[in-house]
């Protein structure tokens, strides 16, 4: 799902491609903005994929911690907020703030439905413990392959950064000149 495939056409692909960043000191300052974006994005993305498995794994793991304690009568429903509030999380904290938005929300919606297909946890009271630890795993999983590949996005847009951070210290690249193309998208 978030795996780079040498070759591929998507986004992550390219943006994970070994030489994405060849030559990147000697490209034009836009070309490395370019980069950047396609990184920021991709980053937006799989930081959005990720936060909808965790939470997921989070009410999965609720319903099972409710069944180990005895608590039939507590409905996961009625514990969402809790449960998906970050601070009460068990996982660690979201990581970046990021002000793009995520472009493939649909797209990794039913790429997750796909995931866990063989068991339906929209009515997770009506699981066996081993259904529900079973999409425990998968989604797990998942969501370890989606940090990975996060992980590895993120390095290449801070050394698209980086590159146009040392192109303003060395003066290859003037704040005027963005003034004088207008905004930004």
């Amino acid at each position: 799902m978030t795996e780079p495939m040498p070759g591929g056409r998507r986004r992550i692909d390219r943006v994970l491609a070994p030489g994405y960043l060849d030559g990147i000191t000697a490209l034009p300052i836009e070309e490395v903005r370019a980069l950047r974006s396609d990184a920021e994005q991709e980053e937006t993305d799989l930081s959005y994929l990720r936060r909808m498995l965790q939470g997921r794994i989070d009410v999965l793991r609720a319903e099972l911690s409710n069944r180990e304690a005895g608590g039939t009568d507590q409905n996961v429903i009625d514990q969402l907020p809790d449960i998906l509030r970050d601070e009460a999380s068990a996982r660690p904290p979201l990581g970046r703030h990021l002000t793009l938005e995520p472009t493939r929300v649909g797209e990794y919606r039913r790429s997750i439905e796909r995931v866990i297909a063989d068991v339906d946890i929209s009515d997770v009271r009506a699981r066996t413990d081993g259904e529900l630890e079973s999409a425990l795993a998968a989604l797990t999983d998942c969501e370890a392959t989606v940090s990975r590949s996060r992980k590895a996005v993120q390095q290449v847009a801070d050394e698209c950064r980086k590159e146009v951070a040392r192109r303003y210290r060395t003066g290859e690249a003037h704040v005027g000149d963005l003034l004088a193309e207008g905004p930004l998208d």
